[in-house]
Order: C-alpha cells, then structure tokens, then sequence
C-alpha cells in the first residue's frame, strides 16, 4: 500500500463524499452520526495496523511478542473488530450487526476512555430502512472509507492534528446542513477561536463548558494553551444533554489526544454533573459557552428550590434560558482566577424584569467585563446578531468595554464569518481597553446605571455616519438643466420622426 502522503483537504472531501451514500435516503441529522462514527472506527483501525506492521518490521514475525507490545498502545482494537475485518464481509448479510458488536466490543476494552460512547449509536437501527436497503448502505459506506485517500494511517497523514482536522471539517458541514439544530452541537471556528483567546486560558487551568457540544471551543482553549507552550499541562471538563452529541464530544476529544478530560452525559441545569465529592459544583478557571439561544422549558419549575444556589440573583423567565445558563456559568468560576465568555442573543442585554434584574446584579457586583456585538449569521441555524460577554470575578477596573464588531465581517452565500482582519481588530481593542471611536466604549458604571443598565450596544458605541449637506439650490438647477436638455432632445426626435413621414 502506498505511503505517499495526503493533505488535509483530500481527506476531507474524500470523508464528505462518503456521505453521497446516505443523501436521498437518509437525513443528515440522522446519517452524521454514522458517518462521523465511522471515520472514528476506520482512523484507530488504521493507527492499530500500522502499529502493528512497524513492530513487525521491527521484530520480525512474532504474534505473542507483537501483542504484548500492543498492549501499550493509547487504546485496544479486539480481535475482529477492526475496519478491515468488517469491510471483509460486507458482501454478506447482517453489516449493522457486525459493526454494533465491533463498536461495543471496542467501547468494553477501552474501559473509561470510550464508556458508553456507542450506546446511542446503532448502525442496525431501522433509520437507514429496511434490512436489504440498510445492509447496501453500510456495504457502500464501508467501500467510500476503503478507498485508497481514506487511508489514515500515521505513516502517510503525519500528524494526530489531521484526522482532528478531518472530523472538526465534517461536523461543521453537518452543521451547515442541518437547520435550527445545528447550533446544538457546533460553533463556527472562528468564534470558538475568537472565545479561547479572550478567555486567555493558562498553563494548569480548569476548562469547562457546560453545553460542550462536539467539544470544538474546548478543543480551542487547548490549542491555544498548545500554541504557547506544548507540553503544559490542562484539563478539559464539558457536559452535554443529547446523548449522540455527547458521544461526538468523546470521539472528538479522543481524536484530537486529548487524555486529561472529562464529558458528562446530561442537563446542565437540572442535573449539572461536575460536581466536587462534597457535591457541590465544581468550580474552573475558564468556562466557555454557546448555550442554546432563549431555551424554552429550561427547568424553571426546579430552580426556585435549586440545591446549588445558582439563581439567587433572580429567577430567569419560564420560557428564555439564557441567564439560567449565564447564571450557572458565574457560580462555576473561581474566586479569584475565573473568567469566562458565553454566547447570547441580544435580548439578554436589554430585556426587563427579571432578566433586568439579574443583568443589573451582574454588573453591581463588578464581575461584566465586557460585551462584544457580532455579526448576523454567524451561527449555522440562525440569521440573528449574537453577542458575547465576557465575565471576570476579579477585575482590573470598575468599568465594562463595548465593542460593536457587528459590521465587518466577510459575506457569504448563506453565513457570514469572521476573518483574520475583522478578529484581529476586536483582539486588539479587547486587549487596549479605551473608547475607540465608532467602535468601542470603556463605559463606567454611572453611566450605565444611567442606562438603567440597559446593555444595548447602541447605547454607548455610537456609530451613526453624518450624511453629507443636501445644497437644495444645486440640486434645483441640476433639475432645470436636465428638463432643459430633456426638450431639446424631445425636439431632435420630432425632427426626426418628421424626416422619415411620421410627423404631421
């Protein structure tokens, strides 16, 4: 088998063509999850054999000596049930069968590091049809992954980072298809980045984010520690309530080497399971979120009695989440090192009552410390504007920064996003911290509460572009200058007309 290597990009097309099997028959809702899983199976198949063929090289033919050595390997591939064994019988009835029982047998000798993972996940589920269709499916599925690009070895891809890249690549797609869910499982890249450095997450910090998704702004936070010092030391803690979104998480994390985490399978707000072994909550140095936007049946009924104290500021609305989440994040932070960035709809800066109230609580007790005004359709499943604020319980100033980054941004087709120029440009007025005209507004506290802390962007970045002067005298003699020239070339025309015997 060749050796050459393969970029990025080709592994990428060729893992988004293997989805021509599903399209027409299956929705990409359902079908990414086969898919995403199935690139998992095929990338540790391929890392287990050449492991394996390396040793041999290496030792010479010797199974018993051999498989004691893999047994160091970062995870078990059992007997049977590798990509390989499974495209083997393809041909043969009973593909979803054979490839549950491979995917439980790999989740069993992998102990904790993949507990529970394919639980949700059943390739012989009656979603992909009757048991004809469903075995032609799998059978096509597992030849698109059998191709020669798709080979993931780590001789011919070189680094972990490509198959991260791989899998991070395909659910953006997914999210990019899949409507009003997709923001259940996917932030766009480069507000996940955007996040991760306004957080500044440190060597030896406590990562968290309680609606974690496919784990992308977690992963992130650890680029960006990785990027200024490889080797420091992290951990990764996450929650997440839809059980295929959650297992995502864990196969991403897996793919991406990420050993020190910890993904919990459940509701943050009513069931919130970071906690510490005196089971009170868990508390971290950063905590990032893209919570689901004004979430509708959050858990009110439960909160009032909420054994965590998270709503004493006030209970957030029966049918809009958002400060249950805002709120559960700020009781999650570090007395002294916390900080943390979520995003939220605008709503959340202005709207009254009991919002009103929280929103004013937050800002009283000095921990706001910035709120940044993004650019509509950003998000996959939503044309709205977001916003992020940024939260700190230790703060160098009394003051909050708004900054109105909402109108540049590169157009698309369907989404806008975020550039280089346009991200570059908020770091730098984040990291400066002073009044930039038409952009950005180091307001105090008067003057907020002069603003009945109203939070609306507009209320402190005024960005209201002079017209130029109208001269009505020049715009007149403009008019009669054109009426004036409009007749004589009404009169040409007669003279015209009247040459060729059209005229009286």
């Amino acid at each position: 088998m060749s050796a050459e290597r393969v970029s990025q990009d080709q592994i990428n097309k060729a893992a988004w063509a293997a989805c021509d099997t599903f399209r027409g028959v299956v929705d990409p809702s359902i079908y990414k999850d086969y898919v995403l899983t199935m690139l998992f199976l095929k990338y540790i198949s391929d890392v287990w054999k050449d492991h394996y063929e390396s040793y041999k090289r290496e030792h010479g033919d010797h199974p018993e000596l051999i498989a004691a050595m893999m047994k160091d390997e970062q995870f078990v591939l059992p007997e049977g049930a590798s990509f390989d064994a499974l495209h083997a019988q393809r041909h043969k009835a009973g593909n979803g069968e054979r490839i549950d029982r491979a995917l439980h047998a790999i989740e069993e000798a992998n102990g904790a590091k993949l507990r529970d993972v394919f639980q949700d996940i059943s390739f012989n589920a009656n979603k992909l049809g009757d048991e004809e269709q469903k075995n032609d499916i799998l059978r096509h599925l597992m030849e698109d992954f059998a191709k020669p690009t798709l080979d993931m070895r780590p001789s011919r891809v070189g680094t972990l980072d490509i198959i991260g890249g791989a899998y991070e690549f395909l659910i953006s797609r997914f999210a990019a298809t899949a409507g009003k869910k997709a923001g259940e499982f996917y932030t766009p890249a480069e507000v996940s980045m955007l996040m991760a450095r306004l957080v500044e997450p440190q060597e030896g910090d406590e990562i968290c984010d309680p609606t974690c998704g496919s784990g992308s702004l977690l992963l992130k936070c650890a680029r960006e520690i990785k990027s200024t010092n490889g080797k420091a030391p992290y951990a990764l803690f996450g929650q997440e309530a839809i059980g295929s979104t959650w297992a995502l998480a864990k196969m991403n994390m897996f793919l991406h080497g990420e050993t020190n985490h910890q993904i919990e399978w459940g509701d943050t707000i009513s069931n919130p399971k970071l906690r510490t072994q005196d089971d009170t909550l868990r508390l971290f140095d950063v905590v990032v979120a893209n919570p689901p936007f004004s979430l509708d049946k959050w858990g009110y009924d439960k909160a009032a009695n909420d054994p965590f104290g998270r709503f004493d500021r006030g209970l957030p609305p029966k049918t809009k989440g958002d400060y249950a989440f805002i709120s559960h994040m700020v009781e999650t932070l570090k007395p002294t090192s916390g900080r943390m960035a979520v995003v939220v709809p605008h709503g959340v800066l202005f709207r009254g009552s009991s919002e009103g109230k929280i929103r004013q609580q937050l800002v009283e007790e000095n921990l706001l410390d910035t709120v940044i005004g993004l650019p509509e359709k950003l998000f996959f499943g939503t044309g709205i504007p977001a916003a992020i604020l940024v939260l700190r319980k230790k703060k160098a100033d009394d003051k909050v920064l708004f900054i109105d980054a909402s109108r540049e941004y590169i157009e698309g087709t369907n989404q806008n996003r975020l550039g280089d120029e346009q991200l570059d440009r908020i770091f730098s007025a984040f990291d400066d911290r002073e009044s930039l005209n038409k952009y950005a507004k180091l307001a105090s506290l008067e003057e907020i509460k002069e603003n009945d802390f109203n939070l609306n962007i507009p209320r402190y970045v005024d960005t209201f572009e002079e017209e130029d002067e109208i001269d009505l005298m020049a715009v007149r003699q403009e008019r009669e200058a054109l009426k004036s020239e409009m007749a004589d070339l009404e009169a040409k025309m007669d003279g015209y007309l009247k040459e060729l015997g059209y005229g009286s």
